[in-house]
């Protein structure tokens, strides 16, 4: 994939873009058609509260002949797999067309849900949002996360100052973790980060771990197109990553990656909006769970008319 920059906008994620103007939309519809004729919307889960935990603890021991001690112990060696996996490659053709991409490719779904409105769910516009959501994201092949793209060469941020093809995840950045011998020459490794807020790309333990949204305050303030009754925009606008965890499979033979599930999950509020001349005052917060899986499914592959040779 070839990025080419331009703004701030343009160096995200553009899928948040539509999130948000969403989202915006929906406080305006909220505030403009159901004013006087409340569909009894239900509370909702809040979100952004700290996970303690979402896996099993570490035990130490020997798992698939590789002694692990510590959690750092584990960071250590799933920077280690992660990295040699990343410089693995193979011959693809893309709809017809040669092409060299990493061995290990991943595809993502990313899923819209707890859309609140002043505290307060509504079952149906929740639905819609989501789907228009949805709609927008179409996911291409990528490597392992955090990635920005499909091979060693172009997997780096847009204006290339981040470069993804190695892993700067720590031991200090683990909340939890978990090894697993499957007894078939492969070890199972799990990893839940810690919480952060407003995670930057392979800056912090969730942006070194997933593919984090970026600057969220940032985009808000480039849309142009809220304002707020009380504080600045990053006052107002939170971005909480919280309880996700990776899930790796890793052939010890070799120390290469096989198989890798990362499930994220984003809490994002905004508070004391307004826009369009009818939001003010105004509070929303939604909830994305951002899936990423290697490999991708046969579907995903052809879909994308991208065939392995």
């Amino acid at each position: 994939m070839n990025y080419k920059v331009k703004s701030k906008l343009d160096t995200i994620n553009k899928i948040l873009a539509v999130i948000l103007v969403i989202t915006l939309i929906a406080l305006v519809l909220v505030v403009s058609f159901y004013k006087g004729n409340d569909p009894q919307p239900q509370e909702g889960n809040a979100g952004g509260s700290s996970v303690a935990t979402a896996i099993e603890e570490f035990k130490p021991g020997t798992y698939g002949g590789v002694e692990f001690k510590t959690p750092e112990d584990v960071a250590a060696y799933y920077v280690k797999c992660y990295n040699y996996t990343k410089t693995l490659t193979a011959e693809y053709t893309v709809d017809g067309k040669p092409q060299t991409m990493y061995k290990l490719l991943g595809g993502e779904t990313l899923e819209i849900k707890n859309l609140l409105i002043e505290g307060k769910a509504n079952p149906a516009l929740d639905k819609t949002v989501g789907s228009l959501a949805g709609s927008q994201f179409k996911s291409e092949a990528k490597g392992l996360p955090p990635n920005g793209g499909n091979s060693p060469e172009n997997d780096k941020s847009p204006d290339g100052s981040i470069v993804y093809t190695d892993s700067a995840f720590t031991g200090e950045d683990i909340q939890n973790c978990n090894v697993k011998d499957n007894n078939d020459g492969t070890i199972t490794i799990q990893i839940q980060p810690k919480k952060v807020t407003n995670a930057k790309e392979k800056a912090d333990s969730q942006g070194k771990f997933f593919n984090v949204l970026g600057d969220v305050p940032g985009i808000v303030d480039e849309l142009g197109i809220v304002t707020f009754t009380t504080g600045s925009v990053t006052d107002n606008v939170i971005v909480d990553y919280d309880g996700g965890y990776g899930t790796i499979v890793i052939d010890t033979a070799t120390g290469e990656i096989v198989k890798a599930d990362y499930l994220e999950n984003i809490h994002i509020s905004i508070t004391h909006a307004n826009a369009f001349g009818i939001v003010k005052d105004k509070s929303a917060s939604l909830d994305i769970v951002y899936n990423t899986q290697a490999p991708a499914s046969d579907e995903f592959f052809a879909e994308r008319k991208i065939v392995k040779k």
